[in-house]
């Protein structure tokens, strides 16, 4: 089981190169940015955690473009995966989007994860014209684009929110296929959809216990056809032995933890801490 960080960026504190640095210096294997173009003042959309329209952290406000951040870690880096927990394709031209996605994997020597998210927020994702209802519909066309655009020498597309002729697009990324995970509750519909076009699913921060969740999603997974097994990558939990040995057991294959957007020193100063835990937990 790997470990990874997620550093939910803002205009404070460390700037994501230097977190992603020490974090590969640290020894972990992921380093995740998060997405929000813009948070609309007045909104219907409830926050998951709080239940209303009231934030639990000012940074949504305040969230770094995810491509411009990670591209800021390639030269500073040259192992540690760089990835979204979770970007929001649908809130991006999906041509422009797949050309930026490839330039970060070629530039990076294929280092990219493309952790996608439905969209809690609909009022943000009808400012760029997703229908809320329609967005796991869009989801999964803009998925579909861009992969033709990334595999395909002469790739065209057709659906409801994507259409483009035959055209041309390089860079290819350096990766066969860049994986995609998607962050979501932990549903049998998202289970569905996560097994019909993804690799595996990111929890939420408040999933609790995922021992069931996990199971199901794998049931499903054979269901659906697929070969092996789903990534599964889990958020938030302490770093306690009895409680990682389970998320081991169950079938998580990468554990992330959440990094304060503090100083630089205070921020190696955790990551160390955390992964002398770790090490000492795995016997590394």
């Amino acid at each position: 089981m790997r470990y990874g960080i997620v550093l939910f960026t803002s205009d404070r504190g460390i700037a994501p190169a230097a977190a992603a640095q020490a974090a590969e210096e640290a020894g972990f294997a992921t380093f995740y940015v998060p997405e929000h173009t813009h948070i609309p003042i007045r909104r219907d959309a409830p926050h998951p955690r709080t239940g209303d329209s009231s934030l639990p952290d000012d940074r949504y406000l305040r969230t770094l473009d995810p491509w411009v951040a990670l591209a800021g870690a390639v030269p500073v880096t040259s192992t540690i995966r760089l990835a979204t927990a979770v970007a929001l394709p649908v809130e991006s031209d999906p041509i422009t989007l797949a050309k930026t996605v490839a330039t970060l994997d070629h530039l990076s020597g294929g280092r990219v994860t493309l952790g996608v998210g439905f969209g809690w927020n609909t009022d943000e994702l009808a400012d760029h014209g997703v229908p809320g209802k329609r967005r796991r519909t869009a989801l999964r066309e803009y998925l579909e684009a861009m992969r033709a655009l990334w595999t395909e020498e002469e790739a065209s597309y057709a659906g409801e929110f994507v259409e483009f002729g035959p055209s041309w697009a390089w860079p290819k990324p350096v990766q066969a296929k860049v994986p995609v995970v998607v962050g979501a509750g932990g549903t049998e519909r998202t289970f569905r959809w996560i097994a019909r076009h993804s690799d595996g699913w990111l929890t939420t921060p408040g999933e609790g216990d995922i021992t069931e969740k996990v199971a199901q999603l794998r049931e499903i997974w054979r269901e659906e056809g697929r070969e092996g097994e789903p990534e599964v990558i889990a958020l938030g939990p302490r770093p306690d032995p009895e409680r990682l040995a389970g998320l081991e057991a169950a079938g998580v294959t990468e554990v992330v933890f959440g990094l304060p957007d503090r100083s630089p020193g205070e921020v190696e100063a955790w990551l160390d801490r955390l992964a002398g835990k770790l090490g000492r937990l795995t016997g590394t």
